[in-house]
Formats: C-alpha cells, sequence, structure tokens
C-alpha cells in the first residue's frame, strides 16, 4: 500500500505506520509505502493523522520508447486488468491522474485511455458500460506515471484525509488538518503539558492536540471511506475497528486558543463543539500583547504576508510574537511555522531547530524555540 502525505512529513508518517502495525514501511516522495492486511488498511485509513490518502496498487508497468505508442501501451495495460475483482459494470467510477513524464504533456488524454481501457473492458465482458462519476464515484482509480512507470491503484480514502469532519466553519487560509498534526507529532506532543495557541483562527491546531492527547481516531468523525463500496468490503471488522476506544487516555491538562478577531474565536468555537474536546479546550478573544502566557508548549501559524499586508506590520507582528514569547511563556517550547523568512528573523530569537515544510504552495520554515530564563549559555550550564 501507499501513504500519501506533504513534503516534509514523510518520516512523521512512517513512524505513525509502524506503531500501527505496517510492515516493509519505506520513505517515499510525498509517500510511505507499507505492507499489510484488510484490518490495516482499515485502520490507516481511521487512524492516521498525517496521511491524506491510502492508495493499493493494483498494477505497475513501464512504459517502452519503442514500439505502439505510449498512449496505447497506457491503454493494453489497463485493459489487460481484471476489473471485475475490483468492481461490478454497474459501479460507477472516476480517474485521479498524476504524470511526470516525457511521453505525455496532457495528463487528461491519459485519463481518457484509462477510461475507455476500462469501459471496452466491461463492454467486450457484458455488453454494457460503467459510467463515470466525478462526484460521487463508487470507485476511485488513481494513475500515477512518473517518468516510464506506469501505476494504476484503488483509492481507498475517497475524499482527502485531512477533512476529517469535524470543521463546521472556517477562517481565512485555515492550515490543513493533515499539516497541524504533522506539526504536532514533529513538536513530541502526546498531551503531556498544556498547549497554547496566540493566534488559533479557526481552531484547527488546538482541536488536533486534544484528539491526539486522548488518542481519539481522527476518522470518528468521517461520513464514509472509498473501500466501503469495493466487493471485498468487510463490515463486521470495519466496525470492530470504528467502534474500538480501547486506545484513548485520559488528559490531565488544559488546552488554550486565543485569537484577536472576534470572528475566528467564535468560528473555532463551532468547531471545538463538533469535535467534542470543549471540555478541554478554553477559547478568548484576546490581543497577543495582553497575554498572561503559562508553561507548556506553544504552536502558532501566523499570518505570513501573502495577502497584501506591508514588510513593516509583518515585521511589527513577529516581534510583538517575541516579545510575547520571551515575557510570558518563560520555560516552555515554542513552534512557529510560516513562509515569510524575514519577519521570522523579528522574533528576535534563535532556533533550536529548524524545518522545511509546505503549507499548500508555500515554502515555510517550521522553527523550534526554547524559552529561557535570562541567557542560552546561562541555561545550558
Amino acid at each position: 500500500m501507499l501513504a500519501k502525505t506533504f513534503k516534509g512529513l514523510e518520516e512523521v508518517l512512517a513512524q505513525e505506520l509502524i506503531e500501527l502495525g505496517a510492515n516493509d514501511v519505506q520513505l517515499e516522495r510525498r509517500a510511505v509505502s507499507f505492507r499489510g492486511d484488510k484490518a490495516l488498511l482499515y485502520r490507516a485509513n481511521f487512524c492516521l493523522r498525517t496521511a491524506i490518502r491510502i492508495l493499493v496498487p493494483i498494477k505497475t508497468d513501464k512504459l517502452k520508447a519503442k514500439g505502439s505508442k505510449p498512449e496505447d501501451q497506457v491503454y493494453e495495460i489497463a485493459k489487460s486488468i481484471d476489473w471485475s475483482r475490483f468492481m461490478t459494470v454497474d459501479n460507477t467510477f472516476v480517474i485521479d491522474a498524476t504524470v511526470y513524464s516525457e511521453f505525455f504533456h496532457n495528463s487528461l488524454f491519459v485519463t481518457y485511455r484509462v477510461k475507455d481501457a476500462i469501459v471496452d473492458y466491461w463492454s467486450e465482458k457484458t455488453g454494457k458500460r460503467p459510467n463515470v462519476n466525478a462526484q460521487n464515484p463508487d470507485i476511485r482509480i488513481n494513475l500515477h506515471i512518473g517518468n516510464d512507470l506506469l501505476t494504476l491503484s484503488l483509492d481507498s480514502s475517497g475524499e482527502s484525509l485531512h477533512k476529517r469532519g469535524y470543521r463546521v466553519a472556517t477562517t481565512e487560509a485555515p492550515i490543513n488538518e493533515v499539516l497541524a498534526a504533522g506539526m504536532l507529532r514533529m513538536a513530541g506532543w502526546h498531551g503531556q503539558s498544556d498547549f497554547y495557541d496566540p493566534m488559533c483562527g479557526s481552531g484547527t491546531l488546538i482541536i488536533e492536540a486534544a484528539l491526539m492527547a486522548r488518542n481519539i481516531a481522527p476518522g470518528v468523525f468521517r461520513q464514509s471511506y472509498a473501500f466501503e463500496k469495493w466487493p471485498d468490503f468487510d463490515a463486521d471488522l470495519w466496525n470492530d475497528i470504528y467502534n474500538d476506544d480501547s486506545q484513548e487516555r485520559e488528559f490531565t491538562h488544559r488546552i488554550y486558543g486565543s485569537d484577536a478577531s472576534f470572528y475566528a474565536i467564535r468560528q473555532a468555537t463551532k468547531n471545538v463543539k463538533s469535535a467534542g474536546v470543549q471540555h478541554d479546550i478554553e477559547l478568548k478573544q484576546i490581543r497577543l500583547e495582553e497575554l498572561q502566557g503559562g508553561k507548556g508548549l506553544i504552536m502558532m501559524n501566523p499570518p505570513y504576508g501573502e495577502r497584501l499586508k506591508s514588510n513593516k506590520e509583518m515585521e511589527d507582528l513577529y516581534s510583538a510574537i517575541g516579545t510575547a514569547l520571551k515575557h510570558h511563556f518563560v520555560d516552555s517550547t515554542a513552534w512557529i511555522i510560516s513562509s515569510n523568512a524575514a519577519a521570522m528573523k523579528c522574533i528576535g530569537l534563535k532556533p533550536s531547530k529548524k524545518y522545511h515544510l509546505l503549507n499548500g504552495e508555500l515554502d515555510c520554515q517550521f522553527n523550534k524555540y526554547e524559552l529561557f530564563q535570562g541567557k542560552r549559555k546561562d541555561n545550558n550550564q
């Protein structure tokens, strides 16, 4: 199987898979390959916090530079598959394609050739044609061509796994749930202290922190997965996995989310209630400069200035972040993500660790800051 993720989260996802009991875990480009049984496939979709989707490869083949046209080779490879193992002629389907190859300049054209192959397979076998349904298909097929290597997979997830199901309200540019969970795991968060997000927006970081603290599976809010429509779907096995809460745990600390925006706090309140973690989270509308702070883990996703904010505004904001951290969160650890490298320097603290992550299309720094009383060298003695 193949679990897809964002750039920079591959090692975090691999560790999650190992904890789930996956075998032969291997890092790939924005993905992790692994082996396991049907139960692991279901658990991977239900439990993984840093995966976008789980693919099950059904055919891998090489395209040849000589011989028939590459698009005809794609057709023949797809048509050679025994599709009756994975669907019926009455199932609707859709094909998602990712193509990085000198053989093709148009991924849509390749998608059409695979679609033709599946339709022709069923026409010859039954005299009937299955239909394509891009909005709500029964079977979702993934086509990946990298250079000359073609892989056709079944997508077991359906909608991206970042769509947990708890988000009922949003603000401008919310952080992706998978990225938020990856950041929390990179920070070593498992509910061992209080947690603060002084720029919480619609609440993604604090909700993911609460779910991780209590070890509540992120898939518990989802309505459905693509594998539930597969011919070999095991409803009893899935019910056992879905209803097993034996891994959940107590959380004895508090999570604090705040924001200067009344609207953001209102939206965060809706999402926190939707996720059922309102007993663990305190929300407050307050400016960063007015925060009293405390001890624990701090994480924030401040504005990057991508939406026409002036350099001066950004520098002042990040300087205020540094001041608040130094004065109100002594003996704590802070993590900040931003694509604005110049503004990050205005925090005025030296990061003890730096990572590179992608937030959407934005190349971001994800920095760790140790917040000591006095000078760093005094605390290293």
